[in-house]
């Protein structure tokens, strides 16, 4: 088994650095937000302040989920702790749902008894500020998420940059308002926000639930066949049998290899800790490959004995 899918330290620091870049701009983006609410008044604002309080709890979540993740194996927790990023990512995606039902029903409500804004054009630039510094740091995590194989941040990153889309929504809102003078503007940009919020967050809560119930990815299966086929052949033994999964930070994959029968147990135990080496090298992301070894010539009736009766043998 190749033990190659461990972070290196460096790697580790990105991902700690990130998150705590994510919780500094959360903190300053909801406390400026909620200023902007209060001067203006504007539902379309408030939304975006609604969005933003639920970010930074879901941003406190995912830093303690990045921090659990990074811990080690023991003896109670013998595969680590690394597929809590799924659970993280879901719990992400709820709270952008939450957010995106809450900012539905307050502009309703503020619709309905009476649209009030004042100092348009303060909240408007400001809001403008705050939806091109999310865009800015949702890029950084996406980014870095991708590189470090880390869903956790990936998922972060997608959440900034929704609230950076809400952000631009609200502008957009803000402005026709100024334009035309007709206040229902704001609303309805509020309204178009929270549609794109819930779309959002179901997507995390679909990757989620796909990752949890280790749903394949047809694009990971091809390149392991592909990477499987080229090593084979060069060490000259085969394979089927092909397993994987996600972690959310590495991928599992098992594979059973098939040698002839007049190769030693030491030969061919080398030439799989060649090709699991070989190929966790190769993916160019962490991966931990797991190989089962089988003779080539009697495979097929091993198996079928031990499915039939249970029993090695057949007996």
């Amino acid at each position: 088994m190749s033990q190659t899918g461990a972070l290196d330290p460096k790697t580790a620091r990105d991902m700690r650095f990130a998150m705590r870049l994510s919780l500094a701009f959360g903190v300053f983006m909801l406390t400026g937000k909620v200023a902007a609410y209060l001067i203006t008044g504007s539902a379309a604002i408030l939304s975006d302040a609604s969005e933003s309080v639920v970010h930074l709890v879901a941003v406190i979540f995912a830093w303690f989920s990045l921090w659990l993740s990074l811990k080690p194996a023991n003896p109670r927790y013998l595969y680590g702790f690394e597929r809590i990023s799924f659970f993280s990512a879901g719990f992400e995606g709820a709270m952008i749902v939450l957010a995106g039902l809450f900012i539905i029903v307050v502009t309703i409500r503020k619709w309905l008894t009476g649209l009030e804004l004042d100092n348009v054009g303060a909240g408007t630039l400001f809001t403008l500020l705050t939806a091109v510094l999310n865009a800015g740091l949702g890029w950084y995590l996406v980014r870095t998420g991708k590189r470090t194989q880390s869903l956790i941040l990936e998922a972060d990153g997608k959440h900034v940059l929704t609230d950076s889309w809400t952000s631009a929504g609200v502008v957009a809102g803000l402005a026709l308002v100024m334009w035309t003078g007709w206040k229902p503007w704001d609303a309805i940009c509020a309204l178009a926000v929270a549609l794109n919020i819930l779309w959002s967050g179901g997507n995390l809560i679909w990757r989620s639930a796909t990752g949890l119930l280790d749903t394949a990815d047809p694009r990971t299966g091809n390149l392991l066949r592909e990477k499987l086929d080229t090593l084979c052949g060069e060490l000259g033994i085969q394979y089927h049998g092909v397993r994987f999964r996600s972690t959310g930070q590495r991928l599992m994959v098992e594979v059973h290899l098939l040698f002839a029968g007049t190769q030693t147990v030491a030969e061919a135990h080398r030439l799989a800790t060649l090709l699991e080496e070989r190929m966790a090298e190769t993916l160019g992301q962490p991966a931990e490959v797991i190989t089962h070894l089988e003779a080539r010539d009697d495979h097929e009736a091993v198996h079928r004995a031990v499915h039939y009766t249970g029993k090695p043998g057949g007996r």
